[in-house]
């Protein structure tokens, strides 16, 4: 979002919780935000905001009840997930003035789905969604997609030239050419890399495609919206081998024959132009709405966690386990799949587990993890040790393919089981961010938590004692959340 932070939030959103009250600080209803992104400058004015959260029901579109003050601009924000899509309206206070969510419509093509025709009108469905009254004072849009989602699209039409490559589809027939021209253990060293997508796609063709652009998924969302065909963000591009600490495509890369497909790259949440004459009168959104690069879903789901500071990460519970840590100091290790994407001065470092609440379902229904979970004590240290896996091979933070799952043995007490798994996977993720400061990332000093496992307190007071840091929920994880700061951002360069 968030997706999760590089890793899946959706299967386990039920299964993870306990019956848990509302924090006496903070109500259940609202979302404390003390802390800014502080990304830019821009941010600065939302390190006192108090915004209101108001829950998304499927297929309902949710308002706050209350007028729009006179001048009161909005920032509307959209995050295409693996399996639907979200909005998020917020005012430059980051109160939430409107959110809905769509499922994308499966057309079929072939047997098999059309996504392009899919996700374009899952954008218009959502467009549909905002109510009437709120369109007029809606300021700037920015979208995020799901990273390493590629698009071949005609430079001159848009319209796509092969079927899009999915986020977590693989061209191993490419691997061995990419690695060839890439530098050791870079990003793009991975099947499911955008250049390894790129590099399928072109060498599949006959003939030399002269009018071809690569987008990313979020890339050409905004362009159906602004019209101005070949523009990305550094955080999308990053798999497609564009160093954005440079600010350019390497040399290595540059040089290929390929070069010419590539995208121009901008900062997230950068102006690229206004909404189309023909979209704007036709949904009433006002003249001078901008369009604004996006950014991928998890790190707009790390911009909504408002982790803002070195050394503040957050640790995505779902099913699998993802970390992602605000470092001063750029990681690359693909070893790993260690990368870090840049947000403006420093750099969000991430890795992510195989292990996390996908093998807690195989193993409890959700009634027992609830009811075991009330009767761990937190405090005190379980003395299985345990490598939790759904199936064979990890990557992080132990990068062995073979690797089996450990699940033995089964004391005969549930609880004590329950509590050495939990226990199991917070000492992966411990050395997780361990292993993110031997390869020589800022130290973390504080973890929010995001997805399913968020919701379990007894596992969050775990995790704190095996961190040995201070532990939380991040209250705001929606990916649409941080893909309208995005927007805010881009509005404030007007």
């Amino acid at each position: 979002m968030v997706a999760s932070l590089y890793g899946c939030t959706c299967t386990c959103s039920l299964l993870l919780h306990q019956s848990i009250s509302p924090s006496p600080k903070f109500p259940s209803n609202c979302y404390n935000a003390r802390k800014s992104i502080s990304t830019t400058s821009a941010y600065n004015a939302l390190n006192k905001i108090e915004p209101r959260i108001i829950s998304v029901r499927a297929g309902k579109v949710n308002m706050v009840d209350a007028d729009l003050e006179e001048g009161e601009e909005l920032y509307l924000g959209m995050d295409f997930g693996t399996s639907g899509a979200r909005y998020a309206l917020i005012n430059e206070e980051g109160m939430i003035r409107a959110e809905g969510k769509r499922e994308y419509p499966l057309y079929m093509s072939e047997e098999t789905v059309d996504w392009v025709k899919s996700w374009r009108t899952t954008l218009f469905s959502l467009l549909e969604d905002i109510p009437v009254s709120l369109r007029p004072s809606v300021a700037s849009i920015s979208i995020d997609g799901t990273s390493a989602t590629t698009m071949i699209v005609d430079s001159k039409t848009g319209e796509s030239l092969c079927r899009p490559f999915l986020y977590n589809q693989s061209c191993p027939e490419a691997l061995p050419t990419v690695k060839a021209i890439a530098p050791a253990n870079h990003t793009v060293c991975s099947g499911s890399s955008t250049l390894c997508k790129l590099v399928s796609w072109w060498s599949s063709r006959e003939t030399p495609q002269t009018s071809a652009v690569l987008l990313h998924q979020a890339d050409w969302l905004l362009w159906l919206l602004h019209g101005k065909i070949g523009v990305s963000d550094y955080n999308n591009a990053l798999k497609v081998g564009y160093d954005p600490e440079v600010e350019s495509y390497p040399l290595w890369l540059l040089s290929q024959p390929y070069a010419s497909v590539l995208p121009l790259v901008q900062a997230p949440g950068t102006t690229i132009g206004s909404m189309k004459e023909n979209i704007r009168t036709s949904y009433g959104f006002r003249k001078d709405c901008v369009i604004c690069t996006g950014t991928t879903d998890s790190i707009a789901a790390f911009l909504a966690a408002r982790a803002d500071q070195p050394g503040k990460a957050v640790t995505s519970l779902g099913s699998t386990l993802a970390i992602k840590l605000l470092s001063t100091t750029r990681v690359e290790d693909a070893r790993f799949g260690v990368y870090s994407h840049r947000l403006d001065d420093k750099w969000l470092v991430g890795g992510a587990s195989n292990t996390g609440g996908a093998v807690l379902r195989q193993i409890f229904t959700d009634d027992q993890l609830q009811e075991l979970s009330k009767k761990i004590n937190p405090a005190e240290a379980s003395p299985f040790d345990y490598y939790p896996l759904v199936d064979i091979g990890e990557r992080f933070p132990t990068a062995d393919p073979n690797m089996e799952p450990r699940l033995h043995p089964r004391p005969e007490n549930d609880v004590d089981y329950l509590h050495g798994i939990l226990e199991s996977i917070a000492r992966i993720e411990a050395k997780g961010y361990s292993l993110l400061k031997e390869l020589g990332a800022t130290p973390v000093d504080e973890v929010f938590t995001a997805g399913g496992g968020s919701r379990n307190e007894k596992w969050i007071a775990i995790r704190e004692r095996v961190l040995g840091l201070p532990v939380g929920r991040a209250l705001q994880t929606e990916a649409a959340y941080g893909a309208a700061l995005l927007a805010m951002k881009g509005a404030a360069q007007l």
